[in-house]
């Protein structure tokens, strides 16, 4: 299916100035531009305190584009972008600011976007309501109109629910677009094709064929100087919670009626309505060792920078199979990576032939990087007996479809524009999520430390055992 242009409409970006918006958000919407799938017309308003212009927040667009777009910045489609773009200075309750922005909205709808919002939440979380209300107060809140709102939504399940009522009482919520830029990434979309456009796999997807599943979300560096942030959120927050439960939907839920309307999302919310809330015996916390010592941070933290953790899913298809989620820090290598890990073949056959063991089947999804797809499975060596030796058969992204995909941003963006929320998280499925967690936020346990450059503590070892933790070596 191709994209198509999106009906016109004024994007409005709060927090312009930004790290986001200058990472992410500018570069997609430069890049939408060149490939044709922005709004005709359409009008960019950047809205934040910086004391700019026009021409101001376009050479901080430039700048932004020049460094971080995925395609270079070229004359033609940085001029037709350009043109595009404007800004007002301020802040939402300042009303000589929010009149500017009125002002700017009205020649947008002269010029031919007639009343269509996207608007754009690129600040820290605590500013959600703040300006949510602000938009509320001016009547920017139309039917017309739609919100993007980042991660994260809320800190724990009674301040996700706030944060939902608080955006309720100003705009419905087939207007919010939760954003998760997990679920825009090429190699998780694909996650719901390889299962329900192969039926080979398909037959095999479920509790009489598969052990356990593994996902890991790996990092090599430390909180780069977020500690801020991070000091409050900790790793369960910060990517369990959202990311990785997310992911563990599309790759366990069953297959939705189609691609359009609520139908995807309801089987989302299903499984994870069916996901046991973590017990603390299931659950394996660590810290870096020097994480303390980091700048910002308590000097007594307990705030963990790894989390491994046993669920299960009580359901038809996945009873009594564990899944095991590990995210940490300063680990050996950056990667995100799913093992699915299939039962064994029974092995009376090749204990006769001097053969003890037979390894299981292996499935490796890669999200990053190295995107692709492998299956290991048991082959015979040439020559004579029965020696056996694990094959790979391979998929890469690279190699097969030649060319650079699209930022999730991109794909995301095009997406709350065209008002398309498959890809976006519901109000029901934030708050399971929290609910599957807060057993071990109200109680988190131990804190294990691990030293910087190994897979976390060994602890997690133990969580798995009998089993192990499977990575690719790249």
């Amino acid at each position: 299916m191709q994209l198509e242009r999106p009906s016109p409409q004024a994007i409005v970006i709060f927090g312009a100035s930004g790290d986001l918006a200058k990472r992410k958000v500018l570069p997609a919407l430069y890049n939408l531009s060149r490939e044709g799938l922005l709004p005709d017309p359409c009008a960019i308003v950047g809205f934040s305190r910086s004391a700019w212009d026009d021409d101001g927040f376009r050479e901080h667009a430039r700048a932004s584009i020049r460094e971080f777009s995925r395609t270079p910045l070229e004359d033609a489609a940085w001029a037709t972008f350009a043109a595009a773009l404007s800004y007002v200075p301020g802040s939402i309750e300042d009303p000589a600011a929010t009149t500017r922005l009125l002002e700017k909205l009205k020649q947008a709808d002269e010029g031919g976007c007639a009343g269509g919002r996207l608007y754009y939440l690129a600040v820290p979380p605590e500013a959600f309501p703040v300006i949510v209300r602000g938009l509320g107060a001016i009547g920017c809140n139309t039917p017309t109109s739609r919100i993007v709102i980042e991660k994260p939504f809320g800190h724990d399940l009674e301040s996700a629910r706030e944060l939902t009522r608080q955006i309720h009482e100003v705009f419905a919520e087939p207007q919010v677009f939760r954003i998760d830029h997990y679920l825009g990434k090429e190699t998780v979309q694909n996650i719901v094709v390889f299962r329900f456009g192969n039926a080979l796999f398909e037959r095999v997807w479920n509790r009489d064929a598969i052990d356990h599943i593994q996902l890991t979300v790996a990092e090599s560096v430390g909180i780069e100087g977020r500690a801020g942030y991070y000091e409050h959120a900790g790793a369960i927050r910060d990517l369990l919670q959202n990311h990785m439960l997310q992911v563990l939907a599309l790759l366990t839920m069953e297959p939705p009626r189609s691609f359009q309307g609520e139908a995807y999302r309801d089987e989302k919310v299903k499984l994870l309505e069916a996901i046991r809330p973590i017990d603390l015996a299931d659950v394996v916390r660590g810290q870096y060792e020097g994480y303390r010592d980091e700048p910002g941070v308590d000097p007594g933290s307990q705030t963990e920078t790894f989390v491994a953790a046993r669920l299960f899913i009580d359901n038809w298809r996945w009873q009594g199979v564990p899944v095991f989620l590990r995210h940490g820090k300063k680990l050996p290598r950056r990667c995100t990576e799913i093992s699915v890990l299939f039962c064994g073949a029974p092995d009376y056959l090749f204990k006769a032939v001097g053969i003890p063991r037979l390894p299981a089947d292996q499935l490796t999804i890669r999200i990053q990087p190295n995107e692709g797809i492998s299956l290991a499975f048991q082959a015979k060596i040439p020559g004579p007996g029965y020696e056996l030796q694990t094959v790979r058969m391979d998929f890469d992204y690279e190699t097969s479809f030649k060319h650079e995909p699209a930022e999730a941003y991109e794909r995301l963006l095009h997406d709350a524009m065209e008002g398309d929320h498959v890809l976006f998280t519901r109000e029901d499925a934030v708050e399971r999520s929290w609910e599957i967690v807060t057993p071990v936020l109200e109680n988190p346990g131990s804190l294990h430390p691990y030293a910087p450059g190994m897979w976390g503590p060994v602890e997690a070892d133990r969580l798995i055992a009998p089993r192990r933790w499977h990575l690719r070596k790249h």
